[in-house]
Formats: C-alpha cells, sequence, structure tokens
C-alpha cells in the first residue's frame, strides 16, 4: 500500500477570524481521497456513520462473552472497553483537529501513522492491519447475514435443504450493488436508517431474552463459567475480552473524520456522543439480558438461542422480523467497512484528473469493488465460523487500532509533561491494551487450533 505524505494533501484552514479558505486546486488530491472520502459531512452524520461501524450486529455475541467470563467481570469489562474506547476515539478526534489546523489534515490512518510514528509504521504497521480489520468485517457482515437468512428459511421451511454457503452467496449479491455506491459521504442517509435498524433489532433482543427467561421455554439457567479446567477458563475469558473489543472496536475513525466538512473542530465529539448514546442503550440491553436469559447455554450469536430444534422459543413472526432488521443494518456495516477498501483501490485504478463517473473511472472502480466483494463473499462462504473470526479481528486488529495507537498518538503529538495524570493514564492504558492483546491474539489462535476438528469448507452450521 503505497503512502502520501500528508504535505501533499490540500486542506480547508481557518483563520484567526474564523474564517475558512479552501485549497486552491481540489486535483492535487488523489483519487481515493478526491473520490471516496469527500469532505462534505456534518456532525450529525458523523454520528451515523459512528454508529454503523460501531453499533453492528457483532453485538448479538456479548452475551456469549459473558458465558466466559460471568457477571461481574463481564459487565466490568464491557464498562472499560466503552470507556477506554470513547476516550481513545475523542483523543485521536484531537490529535486529527490539531493537525488540521496545522495546516496537514489526515484523511488516512496510515498517514497519521507515516507522520507520527514514520514511514514504516503506516506502510508496514497501521496499513495492512487496517486493511485486514476492514476486510474482515465485511467477510464476518457476510457470513452472518448468511446466517440470518437461513435461520428465515428454516422458519419457513423446517426441512429445507438449501445450504449456509448459498444464503451467503445471495447477500453477496446484494453487496455486489450496494460496494459501487461511490463514496463515503454518500452513505450519510443510509447511515441513518442503519442507526434505526441497530435500536430495533437489539430492542426485539431484549424483548425476546426476557420473554424466553421469564417462560418455561428456556434452558435452565446456569451462570457458572464455560470450561472443563482451569486453563480453557483462563482462555475462554481472554477470547470473551477479544469478543468485546472487537464488537466495540471501530478502526476506522480518521477516515470517518475525513467526512467531515472544514472547519472541523469539535464535530466529531459530538458525533461521539450521539454514537455512544446508542452504544449504552444497545450493548448493554443485549448484553445483560441475553446472559440472563440463557447463562452459559447461550450461542455465540443470540438469535440462535430464540431456536429450539428449528422450533422458534417466540413467535414465528418475531423471529423473522429480528433477523430482517439484523440483515438490512449488516448490509449498511458491510459497505462502511468497504470504504477504506474502496479508497485504496480509487487510488491505484482512478485517474483524479477525469471525471468521477467518467468511463475512465466507472469501469476499473466496477471491476475492483466487485472482485473484493467476491474475494469476501467466498472467504465467508469458505470458513463459516463468526465467534472464531469475532475473536481474531478483535486481537489482532481492533486492540492495537483502537485501544493503543490513539493514546500514542497523543503523546507524542500534545507531549504532555511526564508529570501529569494524562501522560500516565496514556501509557497505561497502552501498555495494559498491548498485553491484552498478544494473550488475546494467542487465546484466539488456541480456539481455532481446538475448533480445527470441526472445520470444513463451505460447512452448513
Amino acid at each position: 500500500m503505497g503512502i502520501l505524505p500528508s504535505s501533499s494533501i490540500p486542506v480547508a484552514h481557518e483563520g484567526e477570524d474564523g474564517n475558512v479558505s479552501h485549497p486552491p486546486n481540489q486535483k492535487e488530491l488523489d483519487a481515493g481521497a478526491r473520490f471516496v472520502l469527500k469532505s462534505k459531512g456534518s456532525w450529525v452524520q458523523s454520528g451515523y456513520h459512528l454508529t454503523t461501524s460501531i453499533v453492528a450486529p457483532p453485538l448479538l455475541s456479548l452475551p456469549f462473552a459473558f458465558a466466559s467470563l460471568g457477571w461481574t467481570a463481564g459487565i466490568f469489562c464491557l464498562v472499560i472497553a466503552a470507556l477506554v474506547t470513547f476516550y481513545s476515539y475523542n483523543f485521536i478526534s484531537l490529535v486529527l483537529e490539531h493537525h488540521a489546523q496545522m495546516g496537514h489534515r489526515y484523511l488516512r490512518f496510515r498517514d497519521m501513522a507515516h507522520d507520527i510514528l514514520g514511514p514504516r509504521w503506516g506502510r508496514r504497521y497501521v496499513g495492512p492491519i487496517q486493511f485486514m480489520v476492514c476486510h474482515g468485517v465485511v467477510v464476518g457482515s457476510t457470513l452472518l447475514a448468511g446466517q440470518c437468512m437461513k435461520t428465515i428459511y428454516l422458519l419457513s421451511s423446517p426441512n429445507g435443504n438449501m445450504k449456509l454457503y448459498e444464503f451467503v452467496i445471495i447477500f453477496g449479491s446484494l453487496m455486489l450493488i450496494l460496494a459501487q455506491i461511490p463514496s463515503f459521504h454518500s452513505l450519510r442517509h443510509l447511515n441513518l436508517i442503519s442507526l434505526l435498524l441497530c435500536l430495533a433489532y437489539s430492542a426485539c433482543t431484549t424483548v425476546g431474552s426476557i420473554y424466553i427467561g421469564c417462560s418455561s421455554k428456556g434452558p435452565k439457567k446456569d451462570y457458572s463459567l464455560n470450561g472443563d479446567s482451569t486453563a480453557a477458563r483462563v482462555f475462554g475469558a481472554f477470547n470473551a475480552i477479544a469478543i468485546i473489543a472487537t464488537t466495540i472496536g471501530n478502526g476506522i475513525i480518521p477516515e470517518i473524520q475525513a467526512t467531515l466538512a472544514p472547519p472541523v473542530k469539535g464535530k466529531m465529539f459530538k458525533g461521539l456522543c450521539v454514537c455512544y448514546a446508542v452504544v449504552t442503550v444497545t450493548f448493554f440491553s443485549v448484553a445483560i439480558s441475553g446472559y440472563w436469559a440463557f447463562g452459559n447455554q447461550v450461542e455465540g450469536l443470540i438469535l440462535s438461542n430464540f431456536l429450539d430444534d428449528r422450533k422458534p422459543l417466540v413467535p414465528k413472526w418475531f423471529v423473522l422480523l429480528t433477523n430482517i432488521f439484523t440483515i438490512l443494518q449488516l448490509s449498511a456495516v458491510g459497505v462502511v467497512y468497504l470504504q477504506p477498501t474502496n479508497e485504496v483501490l480509487e487510488r491505484t485504478f482512478a485517474d483524479p484528473n477525469s471525471g468521477e463517473f467518467s468511463a475512465r473511472n466507472v469501469i476499473p472502480r466496477l471491476i475492483s469493488r466487485s472482485l473484493s466483494v467476491v474475494i469476501a463473499t467466498t472467504i465467508a462462504a469458505m470458513i463459516p465460523f463468526f465467534g472464531d473470526i469475532n475473536a481474531v479481528i478483535g486481537s489482532f486488529g481492533f486492540m492495537p487500532l483502537d485501544f493503543v495507537l490513539p493514546v500514542v498518538f497523543f503523546n507524542l503529538t500534545f507531549k504532555p509533561s511526564k508529570r501529569s495524570p494524562i501522560f500516565w493514564l496514556n501509557v497505561t492504558i497502552a501498555v495494559v491494551f498491548s498485553t491484552l492483546g498478544v494473550i488475546t491474539a494467542v487465546a484466539a489462535v488456541r480456539q481455532i487450533a481446538l475448533d480445527a476438528k470441526t472445520y470444513r469448507l463451505f460447512a452448513n452450521i
């Protein structure tokens, strides 16, 4: 992945009188920045983008994480993850604002790493990890949507013989169309609908869990930790932490902030407040109600617990509605996380001096984006193990991008006194979550090794 020095990116500057001067020549922007990362949005729209990128259907795996942590550790880890990510996302936003005011507006995560940490960090570490995270989320979203579609199918045809990979391919076909939406800014209305959808399926999941938990249909409540041995329980706990990190992870804060129209000062914080209001409502209601209802019998995707031997434990229409809401939002999540990949593809194959919708740019865009979706869909169909994918992405990707690097960037940019609490709090966060990242990576790989006996390409699970 090539790196564009931030000094070559023209930005709008805010003068002493508060007026904004725009760059004289927009054609100096590369094609990825010019066509995909258009800076036209408001703080409200950034809230929509943030909510879609964070409050996504993987939150339906939070009760499963609680099953390996228990009540106290589960709630504690979720609270800490929410507080630390809000803190770190705000800090990375402040770093971006600072450099924008200094005349260097960063539009990409890897550009920040290039200038703050050095060229090798942007090219060999941040860029590849972010690409892995974003493509991994597209894979996970496609797989999860396929599972939800299969649930709907089995409700209507209990003896049906369609396989999971067929539903994955159907959803991948939808993503082929959505992937052609030209820019991140173009998703603002779709992501408003996405925000409403995440509230809808979270409310349905919470109500359904409470309904089953209060009835005699659900399993006997057992809150003992999963695992046959101490070692299994310890590794299971760290695997659960990785799942929580994935669920609340983002990895594309600079790209979302790049969609804001200048001046950007203070706008991202307002967007984060919108997002975390939704996080608070959805994450905790689903995690607590799901674990309360099903205990350590909770599945990796809690919606699976709404069926017992393919028979719904809640009204059939309720299961259908919840899964439909989930599928629709997954399409928005997938297309949001395609944007950094689209930006790389656009920068590589498009011509910034030709029109965005000229044949010179439309044809390579159509081919490259379609190929990207086809690859993600193929991987999802071949390796349909959502829980393990979740943990791996969290430990290797979201942990460094969302918990460690933001506070490192802040300390290196603002250079707070070594006697200040902020400096040592940031150092503590960086050290603790770097250590957790290593441990959770080991736990995630170990879980994959244990589950390898059940792995089968194009498995119908």
